[in-house]
């Protein structure tokens, strides 16, 4: 075993037997403080700028918040700072590279990433045009070309930002301990669901939504697969609600339960599929981030 790489960690060998068990809590418990301290920034940097009473009043709304172009930034970035946030925890505990987090193959592979992109975008706009056709504007069209490129950016960090968490810290330390990858996808799903305060509904599609990606990560031996599809998913809901033609809700309704369960499936199938019959998930990386 390459100490320096962490081979295989993804599929649940026993790679971290050597190392204390107690290491992957305390990475959690550094990484929450690094995490609030930048969460602390960020709202007094939007706070200075927008004024406190209008951000605190974004903050509660939940995920009506997404609705407003500021509400979007906030929430996304709230995501994306947990990137450095276990980079930081993790050179503090130094039980392994940040960049075994990323994948067996060597760290993260952007080429597979970017190719991971085009299945599930495929599939989504799809849907949304269909969609549109169906149910038409519910709502103004507020989308800039300022919010298209921002969003372009920060939401596929915010996508990378949730698996380094889940499918990264969280699905690796249920799989080194119980060596059971099964388990392991189900509680990390459990966690991220937790995580996402939806209705009843919403709920459950996060738990299903939640399987698929850590099943891909797992099958993928990395995270550039699920955060591909994480991104299209957040990408095409953010610009849908900018163009009127979603609104963001806690709620969710049963026709939008079932269709996001269907473009989820479909898309986690198709990347599978050709992922395994192209050799996508056996491509060595040659820089380590």
């Amino acid at each position: 075993m390459n100490e320096n790489n962490f081979p295989e960690y993804i599929t649940f060998p026993r790679t971290f037997e050597k190392y204390k068990w107690y290491k992957p809590i305390l990475v959690f418990i550094i990484g929450t403080i690094v995490y609030i301290i930048l969460q602390v920034l960020l709202l007094v940097i939007f706070g200075q700028a927008y004024g406190f009473d209008n951000i605190f009043a974004l903050v509660t709304q939940g995920y009506e918040s997404l609705n407003s172009e500021v509400g979007s930034y906030i929430g996304y970035l709230s995501v994306a700072i947990f990137i450095p946030s276990l980079y930081i925890a993790s050179k503090i505990v130094r039980d392994r590279p940040f960049s075994s987090y990323s994948s067996s193959r060597g760290g993260w592979n952007w080429k597979l990433f970017f190719k991971a992109l085009s299945i599930p975008l495929a599939v989504y706009l799809i849907y949304e045009i269909i969609s549109a056709l169906i149910h038409g504007q519910r709502g103004p069209n507020t989308l800039t070309p300022t919010f298209f490129v921002i969003c372009l950016i920060i939401i596929p960090l915010q996508c990378i930002g949730e698996e380094y968490i889940m499918r990264g810290l969280v699905m690796q330390t249920f799989g080194s301990w119980f060596k059971i990858p099964v388990l392991a996808v189900i509680l990390q799903s459990i966690v991220f669901t937790s995580l996402h305060p939806y209705s009843i509904l919403g709920v459950i599609g996060v738990f299903v939504q939640g399987i698929f990606l850590g099943f891909l990560a797992w099958r993928s031996n990395g995270l550039e697969v699920s955060s591909a599809l994480h991104s299209v998913n957040n990408l095409m809901s953010a610009y849908a609600v900018a163009l009127g033609f979603e609104i963001s809700s806690s709620v969710i309704t049963p026709y939008d339960f079932a269709s996001t369960i269907i473009v989820t499936l479909i898309s986690a199938l198709g990347l599978y599929y050709v992922g395994t019959r192209k050799g996508w998930f056996e491509e060595k990386t040659e820089k380590l981030w």
